[in-house]
Order: structure tokens, then C-alpha cells, then sequence
């Protein structure tokens, strides 16, 4: 099925190529619009369904995800949320998640960003291409800078395990020489 020329699917899975997810109101009913690096759909979910629904995919609770976040960086207000860590899935709201307007941003696709009139923001994907959102600018860098932390945070923690379980490999290799 089709809506004003996109393809409508009854679930996504958010994965590296997701760019964004946006509510998308339908008559009386919110989906989704997820913009992808080569198209964008319409789906049979809201958004935050998709995100709650990808984070079980991948094998954890976006409940999880979100104490998780809490536990890594402390942030339980608008907090991102790190669907996939090992393949760097990590997205933000631009509101509360209870928000039928909450959009969400993949923060390995947003390359800049600029203040618009009326405290919006614009927002360039690293593909060139681009959206409007009603949040402020502010709002916005303040959502992008936690998300860096967290990326940043687990991805040290990531990186400290394995370092200490090549450490661990070669102790036992020389041992045995």
C-alpha cells in the first residue's frame, strides 16, 4: 500500500541506515516517518512503538535502555537511548517520548545544524538531506552533546573490556609457552 507516494510497512526495525523516525498523523491516527539513507516509509506504528520494539530486537527493553542511560550518564529526562551500542544505534528524542510529536534523530547521521525563525532547527543528515524540527536550537545541542556522552561512555567501556580480555588471552598464552 501506498500514502502520498511512500511505501507503508506494518514494522520497522531501526538499524544503521535509520536516520530519523518522525510521528506522521493520518486522519486521526499518528505513525511513523522514517527517514532512511535511501528513501522513507510510512509505518503502521508510532514512533515511540518503533523505538520500543527495536530495542527489543535487539535484545533489551527500552525500560533497559533507558536505566541504562541513567546508570551511564545519569540523564532520566528526555534521555537517549542506545538501541544497539555494538553497531553505534544510538538515537535521541527531541521531546518527552510520551509526545506524539517527539521526533527521533540517529546521532551518527547528523552532520550540522542550524537555528531557524520560530525556535526551530534544521537539521542536515549527513546524506544532504535535511528536516525542520520544532525544537529549539538549544533543546536540540543539548540533546546531540548527551548522546555524545553516552556513545562516548560505552564505547570507552566497550574498549576497556576488550583491551582487558587481550590482556587476559596473552597472560594465558605466555603461560603456556
Amino acid at each position: 500500500m501506498k500514502v502520498n507516494e511512500f511505501i507503508v510497512l506494518e514494522q520497522f526495525i531501526v538499524s544503521r541506515y535509520t536516520m530519523a523516525v518522525l510521528p506522521y498523523f493520518l486522519n486521526s491516527d499518528v505513525y511513523a516517518k522514517v527517514i532512511e539513507e535511501d528513501g522513507e516509509y510510512i509505518i503502521k506504528q508510532t514512533p515511540i512503538d518503533i523505538i520500543k520494539h527495536s530495542c527489543d530486537y535487539y535484545g533489551s527493553s527500552f525500560q533497559g535502555r533507558k536505566e541504562g542511560t541513567k546508570a551511564v550518564i545519569g540523564i532520566t529526562h528526555k534521555a537517549p537511548i542506545a538501541i544497539e551500542p555494538s553497531n553505534e544505534i544510538y538515537v535521541f528524542p527531541t521531546a518527552s517520548p510520551r509526545d506524539s510529536r517527539c521526533v527521533w534523530l540517529s546521532h551518527m547521521h547528523v552532520y550540522r545544524y542550524e537555528p531557524a525563525k520560530y525556535e526551530r532547527t534544521i537539521v542536515y543528515f549527513r546524506n544532504g538531506k535535511s528536516i525542520s524540527l520544532d525544537v529549539s536550537c538549544k533543546s536540540f545541542i543539548n540533546q546531540l552533546y548527551r548522546t555524545a556522552q553516552l556513545r562516548t561512555k560505552l564505547s570507552e567501556r566497550m574498549e576497556a573490556r576488550e583491551r582487558k580480555l587481550q590482556y587476559i588471552f596473552r597472560m594465558q598464552q605466555e603461560k603456556q609457552s
